[in-house]
C-alpha cells in the first residue's frame, strides 16, 4: 500500500484513491465532482443507475480527465445477452466508449460458465479493462481468485463483520492478488444507531466505520454511497483524519462486536 489516501488496485495496477463512490443512494453530481476534486477515482455505476452520477461523469470527461478516472459498471443480469445488452446502455448514459470494470454482482456461486464466456467476449471488444465479482459467501472468493480470469473482488466488510480478516485476506496470493474493494461500511447504518450499541457507548460515525475499513491494508477501495453532499464530506473526512489510534480501533470493535452479536438480521457471520 502507498499510504492511507490512495494505493494500487491489486493486479490491475491501477492507482486508486482508497475511497471510492457508488451511485444509488441520492447525492447530487456536484458531491461526485468534489469527491473527484479530493482525488476520489473509483467511481462505481450499478444498482439504481442515477443521472447525478452520470452527470458528474461526463462533466469530469469535459475536463480531459479521463484518464485519472474509474469507471465501475455493475451487472446483476443472470443472462449473458442481457449483460450485454444493458452494459451498453448504461456506456451510453456515461457517455462513454468503454468502462474500466466490470462487476459481476452478486454471486454466491461461481457465475456460470456463459456469463464468464459473454464477459470475455465484451473484454475483447473493448467494452471493459477488468473483471471483478461480489457476493457475501466469503470462503468462496479465494477459490474464484485462483480459478476465474478475476482482477478484483468486492467483498463485505465492516467492524461488525469481520470474517473477511480470516476467510479471505490472508487466502489470496500476495504477489498477485486480486484487488480488493469493500462494502457496507457502516452495516446498513446498524453501526451509526444509538439504539444498537452498548451500555455507556456513543454510536459511530460514518467517518468512524470508513477509517475503520481503511485501517486494514489488505482493503484497496473502501465504498461509500451518500445521499447527500454532507455524507459525502464525511467520507472525504475519513481519508484525511487517518488510521484509527489503537484506542479507537478498540472501541470500534467492541461496538461492532455488541452489533453482530444482537443483530436479527442474516449476517452471514
Amino acid at each position: 500500500m502507498d499510504d492511507f489516501h490512495r494505493t494500487t488496485l491489486g493486479r490491475t495496477g491501477l492507482p486508486v484513491c482508497r475511497l471510492g463512490v457508488a451511485c444509488s443512494y441520492g447525492a447530487p453530481a456536484e458531491a461526485f465532482e468534489e469527491a473527484f476534486d479530493h482525488g476520489v477515482n473509483y467511481f462505481y455505476f450499478g444498482g439504481r443507475r442515477t443521472g447525478a452520477m452520470a452527470k458528474a461523469v461526463q462533466n469530469i470527461l469535459s475536463r480531459g480527465d479521463r484518464d485519472h478516472l474509474i469507471i465501475l459498471i455493475q451487472s446483476y443480469s443472470r443472462s449473458a445477452s442481457l449483460m450485454e445488452l444493458f452494459f451498453r446502455r448504461a456506456l451510453q448514459q456515461l457517455g462513454v466508449d468503454g468502462a474500466d470494470i466490470l462487476l459481476l454482482g452478486w454471486y454466491n456461486r461461481p457465475p456460470p460458465r456463459r456469463i464468464i464466456e459473454r464477459a470475455e467476449r465484451m473484454r475483447e471488444k473493448g467494452m471493459f479493462r477488468y473483471l471483478a465479482v461480489s457476493g457475501h459467501n466469503r470462503p468462496l472468493f479465494p477459490l474464484m481468485a485462483r480459478n476465474l480470469n478475476l482482477d478484483i473482488l468486492h467483498v463485505r466488510y465492516n467492524a461488525a463483520h469481520r470474517g473477511a480478516e480470516k476467510d479471505i485476506f490472508p487466502e489470496l496470493d500476495p504477489r498477485d492478488r486480486p484487488g480488493i474493494v469493500s462494502y457496507t461500511a457502516t452495516r446498513w447504518g446498524d453501526l451509526l444507531n444509538p439504539r444498537r450499541m452498548p451500555e455507556h457507548q456513543a454510536p459511530l460515525t460514518a467517518t468512524d466505520c470508513y477509517r475503520f475499513v481503511l485501517s486494514n491494508p489488505s482493503v484497496d477501495v473502501c465504498m461509500t454511497g451518500p445521499k447527500t453532499r454532507g455524507h459525502m464530506r464525511e467520507a472525504l473526512e475519513a481519508l484525511e483524519l487517518g488510521p484509527l489510534s489503537s484506542e479507537e480501533m478498540a472501541r470500534v470493535r467492541l461496538i461492532g462486536d455488541h452489533v453482530h452479536a444482537t443483530s436479527r438480521r442474516l449476517s452471514f457471520g
